[in-house]
């Protein structure tokens, strides 16, 4: 992925960084040589927007996926272990015989308080014994964004022990899949934390990938710092983007804007089709533009959750009147998922520098309905690829796991297939090539990570982060099925997949 070097046959690894590559290495003298055949090598993958965590607390759940009736989630739920909180995750309200409620639940969960995860991380389904605790929301047990993110605060905090145990989980999955670094998508407060500590637990876990924190905008907090600062809110210490290493650092801070695609809740300029549904903004218009000006001036990049079309909106007002209060150069301020893109948006996604991080199986596995609740005219403004490239804008590749499959290998072949599992086109003039499919999950994520200089390429005096193919995407009819053969982390293979 180095375009001054753009294929090599050997690589040489010193203390963790590329030595050189081919004639630069050949005469010099290896401790240990790795004979790889005819295997490929890329620069490891880097997925700009994951959830460690919560992919790892996932298995500790009760799983409902694909379940299709209030019936089976019912047996699914009954003789629950423990005596505390009953926690499932895979609820998928969309393809439900019809929507579960707390009456459905109280009979097989009793007095102990459930949480019933919705697939999308922006909505749940609860018991009475957790209504009764809300007695400030009216519902029959369906929650979505702010009510939800109350009722999960009733559960939380998780242990730093726990949260360690799910990180290693999660860790060991994405080596398997070629990722060698990832960033967590919001810590410390907002609808993703697992506890005030959050940060604590990726210190003691040590974990064999890069990780960056992004950490929630809800941590902010009024500080009396010198008024030439220009200062008025941060986190303690003043630390902000950049603080850390190569193994763990502090990257963008998280603002949610509006909720998502699969619960209804991404913000659109026109209702959802056949509705009159437009989503929600996901918090008070000056709530957020407050966040969004001072992040800006206290030095952090910005993570801006927005989907929906109107969101985007907001997003780009907002940052341009950041930027216009306090101009700073290579902000590179991103907009965490993208996901639905009007024409004239475009220029100003470009003009404000700002980054998609995008989720192309997202489309995958929801795209066909995706494509029904935006209609025929939208559809195509879905999580674009061509129309952000043609621009100049650096798109940046993720999974949002566990929301949707987390292979990179399967979102580089819908980028370039434009195919939903269901086999539908889902705006196939926005397919790219396969090497530009990749630099999004290299060059692209690490740029957006603000760490292009050590990763993303296969160049030397970069850090030695590459992963082992069993094919070339480039030539691969199912890019989607090539195995990953190795992971190598700083010079160490931290995943080989047995014979």
């Amino acid at each position: 992925m180095d375009p001054a070097r753009p294929a090599a046959h050997t690589i040489g690894i010193w203390q963790g960084r590329i030595a050189g590559l081919d004639e630069q290495v050949a005469d010099l003298p290896a401790t240990e040589t790795a004979d790889l055949g005819n295997a490929v090598v890329l620069p490891g993958f880097i997925d700009a927007h994951t959830h460690l965590a919560w992919n790892g607390r996932s298995r500790r759940t009760i799983d409902v996926t694909g379940l299709t009736t209030a019936a089976q989630v019912r047996e699914r739920l009954s003789g629950a272990p423990g005596e505390d909180w009953i926690e499932a995750s895979g609820y998928d309200r969309r393809i439900m015989d019809r929507p579960l409620t707390a009456a459905d639940l109280d009979p097989v969960t009793g007095d102990r308080p459930l949480y019933l995860a919705d697939i999308s991380g922006h909505a749940c389904v609860v018991n009475s014994a957790v209504l009764h605790q809300l007695p400030e929301i009216t519902s029959d047990g369906w929650l979505t964004e702010n009510e939800q993110l109350a009722a999960r605060s009733l559960r939380l905090p998780y242990s730093i022990e726990e949260i360690t145990a799910d990180l290693h989980h999660s860790a060991r999955q994405v080596l398997a899949e070629g990722v060698t670094m990832c960033a967590e998508a919001g810590i410390g407060a907002g609808l993703i934390a697992s506890s005030p500590l959050e940060a604590a637990a990726y210190q003691r876990a040590q974990l064999p990938i890069r990780v960056q924190l992004m950490a929630s905008a809800y941590v902010l907090h009024d500080v009396a710092a010198d008024p030439a600062d220009g200062i008025a809110r941060a986190i303690d210490l003043g630390l902000h983007t950049g603080f850390g290493d190569d193994m763990l650092s502090l990257g963008a801070m998280k603002l949610w804007t509006d909720g998502g695609m699969i619960a209804r809740t991404a913000a659109l300029s026109e209702p959802y089709a056949g509705t009159d549904n437009s989503g929600q903004l996901a918090e008070s218009e000056e709530f957020m533009r407050a966040a969004i000006i001072d992040g800006h001036h206290a030095g952090w990049q910005l993570a801006i959750h927005a989907i929906g079309d109107r969101a985007i909106d907001f997003t780009l007002d907002a940052v341009a009147e950041a930027q216009r209060q306090r101009p700073r150069a290579d902000a590179r301020h991103r907009i965490e998922h993208c996901g639905l893109v009007r024409p004239d948006q475009l220029e100003r996604i470009a003009a404000l520098g700002l980054i998609p991080v995008v989720q192309p199986t997202f489309l995958w596995s929801y795209g066909d309905d995706y494509s029904v609740i935006m209609g025929e005219r939208r559809a195509p403004w879905m999580y674009r690829g061509r129309s952000f490239l043609d621009h100049g804008i650096t798109v940046a590749g993720s999974s949002d796991r566990p929301v949707a499959d987390g292979s990179p290998l399967r979102a580089i072949e819908f980028m370039v297939r434009r195919r939903s599992s269901g086999g539908r086109a889902v705006g196939p003039d926005e397919a790219i090539t396969v090497e530009e499919a990749i630099r999004t999950y290299t060059l692209g994520s690490a740029y957006a990570c603000r760490k292009e200089h050590v990763l993303g390429s296969l160049t030397p005096g970069k850090l030695a982060d590459l992963v082992v193919l069993g094919d070339d995407p480039r030539t691969s009819d199912a890019i989607a099925d090539i195995p990953v053969l190795a992971t190598m982390v700083g010079g160490t293979f931290r995943f080989q997949r047995s014979a």
